[in-house]
């Protein structure tokens, strides 16, 4: 597993970017889960969950939230961040590849691309896996990525993120070293630079790591060959009324996986 480590332990600059209203993806998989299985959802799996957004967003409208993340600048943050707000969430340092919740959850969700991070086939394989013996029966757990419009080996792209709080502003500059996948490995060696201002102290971070890119087919591929998991449904948006497509609509690509109700993980 391949991670942007120096950028992650900025938790606190991190923050100051992409902290943001995440209502509307929390409403989708409310509805999502609905669909599938006909009652509400009660709890639910933040996975590479950063500072939590989207658990303490779940916690706040009352369903069971854990957060699982490797890096514990990020767990510690995000506590931070849930003792402020006035809301409980379990918070796991955990490595997405192997995990064990004290209770299984009705839904898990790996948002914002999360799942770059795993490079070969057999750490998804592993993932799925984990995520599959910790979801309750006709659980579902969505991924969310990048759009193959927007990132693929023709065009890794350019991407920049910028916020200002308090004080201070930061900027992410991203893909600096205009990076482009193998067309073999489907991995990508990709350079970042965070640049902060902090009340007149400015601070720059490099950053680097290798990212995968992953296509609808590898992915239900790879859900099968867990013997966990199965693809039912794309989206390309946080809308359960946008498919998957190459309309300006589809702003990612977003794939539902549902636990297999014959788990078999050998």
């Amino acid at each position: 597993m391949a991670e942007h480590l120096n950028l992650y332990q900025q938790a606190r600059y991190y923050d100051v970017i992409f902290d943001r209203d995440v209502s509307k993806e929390v409403d989708f998989i409310f509805a999502l889960y609905r669909q599938h299985n006909g009652r509400e959802l009660t709890s639910m799996l933040d996975i590479a969950c950063g500072p939590g957004y989207h658990a303490r967003a779940f916690a706040s409208r009352g369903a069971r939230a854990v957060g699982l993340d490797l890096r514990p600048e990020m767990i510690d943050f995000a506590h931070e961040k849930d003792v402020a707000a006035g809301v409980s969430i379990t918070l796991l340092p955990a490595d997405m590849r192997d995990f064990e919740l004290d209770t299984a959850v009705d839904v898990a969700l790996a948002a914002f691309d999360g799942l770059d991070a795993l490079l070969s086939n057999e750490d998804l394989i592993r993932h799925f896996r984990a995520v599959a013996r910790n979801l309750t029966p006709g659980g579902l757990y969505i991924v969310d990525l990048t759009h193959p419009r927007d990132c693929s080996y023709e065009h890794y792209g350019a991407f920049h993120y910028s916020g200002e709080r308090d004080g201070v502003k930061v900027n992410i500059d991203w893909a600096t070293n205009n990076p482009h996948y193998d067309l073999i490995t489907s991995i990508a060696y990709v350079e970042l630079q965070m640049h902060i201002q902090d009340h007149g102290q400015e601070y720059l971070v490099q950053d680097a790591a290798r990212e995968r890119l992953l296509l609808p087919q590898e992915i239900h591929l790879l859900a099968e060959l867990s013997g966990g998991l199965k693809v039912v449904g794309w989206h390309g948006d946080f809308d359960l009324n946008q498919p998957l497509d190459n309309s300006a609509a589809s702003r990612r690509m977003i794939a539902v996986l549902q636990r297999r109700e014959s788990i078999i993980l050998a």
